[in-house]
């Protein structure tokens, strides 16, 4: 259950999936009035979603951006990766920028007949999360009542963009022209079109959010994370967080001793690993089986070994 270069994401699989999880963004539309486009950039939170990987846009009736668009269908967009709870605080304070997809394209109207299939596909995806959710085993239910974000989530979210009036948002197709991740560091990776595209989206992506916060606000699953690191990675943590988590397996951010610290004082650097599973979790209630397996298989071990020693 190391990490492994073979089961690693790749940068589209990354990108799809940040994109998945989350359902606001920041759109940037250039500026326009009755002579045109002109250079300044109007910026605005919007919510969205995925349709067989196409970002779709639920733009306010009187946003900017509809004006914009009219002139010029040229837009970027901005999407980071949801790190809720704890997990922000200590990224921030360690310099660690959350990873985010940056696209360009065009901002595309919709014609009546397209925009009203594009909201049935909606509704249709809210009422199967709903329906996942309620299936849920007691495990899995029990990690995401554990979460302390807002109980308005992605899905209460979109429901309201269903059940608003017509004239409240206007919804837009986003045509990507190209993609880019931008990792921890800052760092640039771009991406191929074509490789975003027949990538897939992570069964998991609905729930990642509330997923990873779950364990991270317990401290008894985040003893769990120290115990994979150091019985899969030969890591030993004094603390971890979980930071993704996918069908593959999970990243930790491990609290390690630091290499170079003087005696007697406690100091640690914070390090980025990567534990996969030995299977594919094909939904959430698999990913929780799979966590409370490789627990007992570690603890399992670690017994083994004080007994021979």
């Amino acid at each position: 259950m190391k990490g492994s270069k073979d089961l690693a994401l790749t940068f589209a699989e990354k990108c799809k999936n940040i994109m998945a999880s989350n359902w606001r963004g920041y759109l940037n539309t250039v500026k326009a009035d009755a002579k045109g486009s002109k250079e300044d950039i109007h910026t605005s939170r919007i919510m969205y979603f995925l349709k067989r990987g196409i970002p779709y846009l639920c733009v306010p009736q009187d946003d900017l951006h509809n004006l914009n668009v009219v002139i010029d269908e040229r837009g970027s967009m901005a999407v980071a990766n949801p790190y809720p709870g704890p997990l922000a605080n200590v990224l921030k304070s360690i310099g660690k920028l959350p990873t985010r997809v940056a696209l360009t394209g065009d901002v595309e109207s919709l014609e009546e007949e397209k925009m009203r299939h594009v909201k049935e596909s909606l509704r249709e995806t809210i009422e199967l999360e709903k329906k996942a959710v309620s299936a849920a085993s007691y495990a899995v239910s029990e990690i995401l009542s554990s979460s302390r974000i807002s109980s308005v989530s992605r899905t209460d979210n979109l429901r309201d963009v269903l059940s608003a009036a017509e004239n409240t948002y206007v919804v837009y197709k986003f045509d990507i022209r190209s993609c880019s991740y931008i990792d921890s560091t800052g760092t640039d990776h771009e991406v191929d079109l074509e490789e975003l595209e027949l990538s897939k989206t992570d069964p998991l992506s609905m729930f990642s959010e509330k997923l990873i916060d779950g364990i991270n606000q317990n401290r008894a699953r985040r003893s769990a994370l120290m115990l994979f690191c150091f019985e899969y990675l030969q890591i030993n943590a004094a603390d971890a967080y979980m930071t993704s988590a996918d069908l593959k397996g999970f990243d930790v951010l491990a609290k390690i001793p630091s290499k170079t610290a003087e005696p007697g004082l406690d100091e640690y650097n914070w390090k980025e690993c990567r534990i996969d599973f030995k299977e594919e979790a094909c939904d959430v209630g698999t990913f929780c089986r799979l966590l409370v397996e490789m627990e007992a298989e570690a603890l399992q071990n670690l017994r083994s070994r004080l007994q021979s020693s």
